[in-house]
Formats: structure tokens, sequence, C-alpha cells
């Protein structure tokens, strides 16, 4: 595990995190964040079927999430000091982030997920933008924030508030977390699992592995991408089929939603990024050449203004919307 220090692009020192390949990590969310928004803390899974707590400053391990029979796939760290793992197992399990209001230890099993047939190999939360931006808008701006020393106390303090103010917002009227894992099983399951460890809907309609899952900023939406070439987009909050976007004549391998959850452009193996408009649009709107190879992964970034996507053939391409 690398640490780095991205104003100056120099690496900060490195971490001995697991004995196989790392498959995902996810930091804590700032709202949630002890210590009034540190974001010191982050989570790493790995092949070799752990996922373990660290804090970034002083490098140090704080738990083991142990209790996986094989390799985890994917990890995130929710909205509601959660963290969730999707394994090879075909479980998900929900494990404890955050000490206090009488939830147990950190790193402690909460519930365990079960109703896939076969690996999981994706999650997504519906709160994933909201915890990803912080106190930040659009515009990468912090609202009535005067102070510019990010270093500060005061800076930090009106950073945590504005972040605790805008994941409150949200959430709005308390509907719960709700969380979706996408599996070789060909099927997609939609979940609360703050409250339930049974699927609330299971979504039928690929016809090979689910590869990657998105919410939508806004989480009104949530879209899903396949080695069937297909990308399908679905009902955030109710799991009702929305659209199939068919164009691709390779598997797509990942999706991402532009800032404004107007766009979502695809990622695939016949080597293009796709721009899709949603709902509405069933055809590509533009399609982004250039990669001599597969085009592995992509993200929007959270001004909206540039994407970017790496490829096998050793490129990363900024785009500019």
């Amino acid at each position: 595990l690398m640490l780095w220090d991205p104003t100056k692009g120099e690496a900060m020192g490195s971490i001995k995190a697991h004995t196989k390949w790392i498959t995902g990590m996810a930091w804590e969310p700032m709202h949630s964040s002890s210590g009034g928004g540190k974001c010191e803390r982050m989570v790493t899974s790995s092949k070799d079927s752990y996922a373990k707590i660290w804090n970034v400053r002083t490098k140090r391990c704080e738990a083991t999430l142990q209790g996986h029979m094989d390799s985890i796939e994917s990890v995130k760290w929710g909205g509601e000091g959660l963290i969730y793992t999707a394994s090879r197992d075909r479980t998900i399990k929900v494990w404890n982030a955050s000490e206090g209001d009488g939830k147990g230890r950190v790193g402690l099993l909460v519930r365990t997920l079960t109703g896939h047939g076969h690996r999981i190999n994706t999650l997504a939360v519906s709160c994933d933008y909201v915890c990803r931006t912080g106190p930040y808008d659009h515009y990468g701006k912090i609202a009535d924030l005067n102070v510019r020393d990010k270093k500060s106390s005061e800076w930090r303090e009106a950073a945590y508030k504005a972040s605790v103010a805008k994941y409150k917002a949200f959430k709005g009227s308390g509907e719960p977390e709700r969380l979706i894992s996408g599996s070789d099983d060909f099927t997609l399951l939609l979940w609360h699992p703050t409250e339930n460890k049974r699927p609330i809907k299971r979504l039928t309609g690929h016809q090979q592995a689910v590869n990657h899952l998105a919410f939508s900023p806004d989480s009104r939406f949530f879209a899903s991408a396949s080695f069937d070439k297909k990308i399908k987009l679905w009902n955030g909050r109710s799991g009702d089929f929305v659209a199939t976007l068919t164009g691709h004549v390779g598997a797509v391998y990942q999706v991402a939603w532009s800032s404004d959850g107007r766009y979502l452009v695809s990622a695939s193996k016949d080597s293009t990024a796709k721009l899709w408009e949603v709902p509405s649009g069933k055809r590509a709107k533009e399609t982004l050449p250039g990669h001599e190879d597969e085009v592995y992964a992509l993200d929007w970034s959270p001004n909206g203004a540039s994407l970017a996507t790496g490829s096998k053939d050793r490129t990363i391409k900024i785009w500019k919307h």
C-alpha cells in the first residue's frame, strides 16, 4: 500500500498490508470520521480473504475484518459507519467501523448477507457520491468557508460541519442506506444492509456476469455493466428496470456518472468508451475513440469538467466535457 502527497506527487511511505493482491480500497467518509473530520482511516481488501482498517497517519492497522472463506472482490465504506465486503464465497459481510452509540468494537461483524449463487464481483452504495465529495460542491468549493489554509483546525472544523450538513440533506426523509451487489450468477441484489440481512429485490436481465455497478449522484438511478456487452439502468429506490443501453461490441468493464446525473460513460473491451444520455438515450450520444486496446477503467471528475479512461494500451486519456 503506497501513500502519496497528491499536491506534490511524492510518495509518503508504504505499508505491507496483505499477503496477496489488494483488490479494493475505500476512505472513511469525512462526515463520519472521528476527530472532527481528520479523514485518516481507510480500508483495504485482498485476495487473502481479509479486509483491514488502517490509520494512514500512524500507518497502523486498527482492525482486521476476518470471516470470509475466499478472496474479497469489493469493499465499500458506507455513510452510516459500516463497511461492506463482497467475496468469491458468495456472501457480503457488514462490519462496524465506528465506536460509540452502543455499536461495539471497530471491526465487529454486524451481519452476513446471502442470496447470490456465484461469486460477487462488485458493490455500490447509494451515498457513494456524497461520501466521495465530502464538504465540496460541484464547483470544488465549500459553502460559507472563508479560511484558506487547509491544514488549520478552523478549515477542518468548517469542512467537517459542511460534510455533515451535506450528508444530512442527502439522507432527507431518513430512508435507509441502499446497497446493490452484482455477481457471476448474472443477477443483481438490492439490499437495505443497515436494517436487514435479506435482499429487497433480485434484478435479472443480464445474460452474463455483472462486472461493475454505480449509483447516480442523487441515487435516483444505478447502472450495471456486464460481459454481455450491455449496460442496464435501474430505479435506485425500487430496483425496477428502466432501460438497456446497447452499442458496445465487447464486454463492458466499468461505468461512471457525470456529477449532475444526466450522463453516463462506459468502458469496454472493444477499445472504446461511450457517452450516454440518461435515462432517455438507448443509443450512445458519443463514442470516445483513441485507445489501441481494451479500456479497463474510467472516472468522471466530481466537478464534471473532465473524464479519465485507462486502457490495456498503457495510456490514460483525459477527456474534456
